[in-house]
């Protein structure tokens, strides 16, 4: 089969599901729900949506990956109140260029958790490693590297 599931080292899953798939260069990150090893969750939207990140994180670990290889997130809310808040801590994960994003309110989510944050995500590892073995930056300008 070419589609790969990801596990990451810290998680369990309670379900039928994969927390990560991979296909080739793509990979597809579950819905992440802000809950810790221990199954609890904190209360606030700020930590939830922390904690969503940092699971993500994990997930992405596990194939030496970060957060800089999402391309989409897509945010769900029980709350659309919530976005401003939710987003500041969201600015303290992402950085330019930042992903795409989608973020909608829903009626509920598992646990009963106020934010869930999914992701779609491009390995990029080993272009990256082949334009470190070349002379050439990558800047698309004219260079001995890039003729």
């Amino acid at each position: 089969m070419f589609i790969k599931a990801i596990q990451p080292q810290n998680g369990s899953v309670s379900g039928p599901y994969s927390p990560a798939v991979k296909l080739g260069d793509f990979v597809y990150v579950s819905g992440q729900l802000p809950l810790h090893d221990d199954g609890k969750m904190d209360d606030t939207i700020e930590q939830q949506t922390r904690t969503c990140l940092e699971n993500m994180k994990d997930v992405l670990a596990s194939q030496n990956l970060e957060l800089r290889h999402v391309v989409k997130t897509t945010i769900y809310l029980t709350d659309i109140h919530d976005f401003d808040k939710m987003n500041q801590v969201y600015a303290e994960y992402f950085s330019e260029p930042y992903p795409a994003r989608s973020c909608v309110q829903v009626a509920a989510l598992p646990k009963n958790a106020k934010v869930e944050i999914e992701a779609f995500v491009i390995d990029t590892l080993v272009y990256e490693a082949q334009m470190a073995q070349k002379s050439c930056s990558g800047c698309q300008k004219e260079c001995q590297g890039c003729k």
